[in-house]
């Protein structure tokens, strides 16, 4: 099984090198093995939009990750519903993580089905209502039911909504035992508060799909709070690689501009992997 460093350490996302210009860097972390590659999809494979449904792979993102898919094991871990990122992807004969790991299904034709926070469920639902009544008179901010979370949407609310947003999701989570309070861009979510993320979800698929032996390298890209779980838990045994915005700290190893810039690393990654 992969082990987490003891001693994870951060570098300013500004101060990481580019994934593009140490490509021969990176392939020396093969070494006659395999790559596992783990992908967040929003802000990785399509852009962050306004409207999440209008989060669309191009035709040109999705041929590469399917072209990955035929020449090393290949995984989706979103924050999404995972027949959300599913449906949104449209890549069959891959691993899907959804709702940041809670909820996560094996390639098509697979055994593999996991849920984590079952339990929770009740309480979620009764986040969502008390959430539902309490920011109805906020302009600009949207409640969004998941399956294994509530999220609030206040990127259109303007910067003084997110005080009083955050204030009104406090309130509920402390009156609702069990979840616990994360965030992102732009998004508050309640979610079980079990020990689970982003990097415990990668170990989980790499076990179930016997990819955590010394035959394989994972690599992991993404570009929220939430996949630092997933570069800490990765140090030393992987590659972490951020697509980043605004400087911050971060457990990534390497860095990507944009989603472009990341189409163009797996394009190549397919292409050594290929021959």
């Amino acid at each position: 099984m992969p082990q987490r460093s003891n001693h994870p350490q951060s570098r300013n996302t500004a101060d990481l090198p580019s994934a593009l210009a140490c490509q021969d860097e990176i392939a020396g972390h093969f070494n006659g093995k395999r790559p596992a590659v783990f992908l967040d999809y929003d802000g990785v494979l399509t852009p962050i939009v306004r409207h999440p449904q209008d989060a669309l792979m191009s035709a040109e993102m999705r041929r590469t990750v399917r072209r990955l898919a035929e020449l090393c094991p290949v995984a989706l871990v979103s924050g999404r519903d995972l027949r959300d990122v599913r449906q949104l992807a449209g890549i069959e004969g891959i691993a899907y993580a959804g709702s940041h790991g809670f909820d996560i299904q094996g390639p098509a034709g697979g055994d593999l089905a996991f849920r984590q926070g079952s339990e929770c469920l009740p309480a979620l639902d009764r986040a969502e209502q008390a959430l539902q009544e309490r920011l109805s008179g906020i302009a600009g901010v949207r409640v969004e039911r998941k399956k294994f979370a509530v999220a609030v949407h206040f990127r259109e609310g303007g910067e003084k909504a997110e005080a009083r947003v955050q204030a009104v999701v406090d309130g509920v989570r402390a009156a609702t035992p069990g979840l616990r309070r994360t965030g992102g861009k732009k998004v508050f979510e309640l979610r079980p508060d079990i020990d689970w993320d982003k990097g415990r979800a990668v170990f989980f698929l790499m076990r179930q799909l016997e990819l955590d032996d010394a035959d394989f390298v994972p690599f992991y890209l993404g570009d929220d709070l939430t996949d630092e779980d997933a570069f800490r838990a990765l140090q030393g045994r992987g590659v972490g690689i951020v697509v980043r915005d605004e400087p911050r700290p971060s457990y990534a190893d390497y860095a990507l501009e944009d989603t472009e810039e990341v189409r163009l690393f797996l394009a190549t990654l397919a292409q050594r992997l290929g021959g």
